[in-house]
């Protein structure tokens, strides 16, 4: 039997917005470089804020994305300007959105309905209110408001707190596996929205469900 789900809280970046659809603008910039950039930008973006909450060394997202971006096109052996600079950062405040995201949201509105988001705010309004999805979520947060990035346990409590349910009530879904791994430790109903078909992390964390897109999440209606 499912439990009773009060709040649908869902992570931003992979999860809701496709974090590689920078992709075509990096190629504008670094000709048949803007695939491998775009992956190391990621993946140094992941490492950056790790690295960071380990050495309790906080900085919050928009630095990390900048850091990780200048790392991503010297790793490519390329140089970037402040002007290209400026304008990939900004691209990442008009992200595209996962094509199946808003009839699913549509679907839940009588449910509360959560962002909850390494990003620092200054990164996710202007991309909420760009996607023109704000209106259908109920909050908006940021690991930011604790200086706490997901997956400590901190952030997840903070978000509990803040949506004034019981964490039994949640149900927590992320396509990052480490994501999720984090939530079920906190003790969330999770949903893993796996779009990349990778095998679940080796932390004896298993999420609750696995679907492909958010559809899946309907179930839990």
């Amino acid at each position: 039997m499912k439990p009773v789900i009060k709040a649908f809280i869902f992570d931003a970046y992979g999860t809701l917005f496709d974090v590689h659809s920078v992709m075509e603008e990096l190629e504008q910039y670094f000709p048949e470089k803007g695939q491998a950039i775009s992956q190391t930008w990621r993946k140094k973006q992941v490492e950056y804020f790790f690295m960071r909450q380990i050495m309790d060394r906080y900085k919050p997202f928009d630095h990390v994305t900048r850091d990780s971006l200048i790392y991503a096109v010297k790793e490519n052996g390329q140089n970037i300007s402040a002007e290209a600079l400026e304008k990939m950062l900004n691209a990442y405040r008009k992200l595209a959105h996962y094509d199946e995201v808003s009839d699913v949201l549509k679907r839940l509105q009588d449910k509360e309905l959560i962002i909850f988001s390494n990003g620092s705010d200054n990164m996710l309004r202007p991309l909420i209110d760009y996607s023109g999805l704000g209106p259908l979520f109920t909050d908006v947060i940021s690991a930011d408001e604790i200086k706490q990035y997901k997956p400590s346990p901190a952030a997840y409590l903070h978000a509990l707190q803040k949506a004034g349910v019981k964490r039994e009530e949640v149900l927590f879904m992320s396509s990052n596996g480490w994501d999720i791994s984090g939530a079920k430790s906190f003790g969330f109903n999770t949903a893993w929205i796996n779009r990349n078909g990778l095998p679940v992390e080796e932390l004896q964390l298993e999420p609750d469900a696995e679907y492909r897109d958010l559809s899946g999440i309907l179930k839990w209606v």
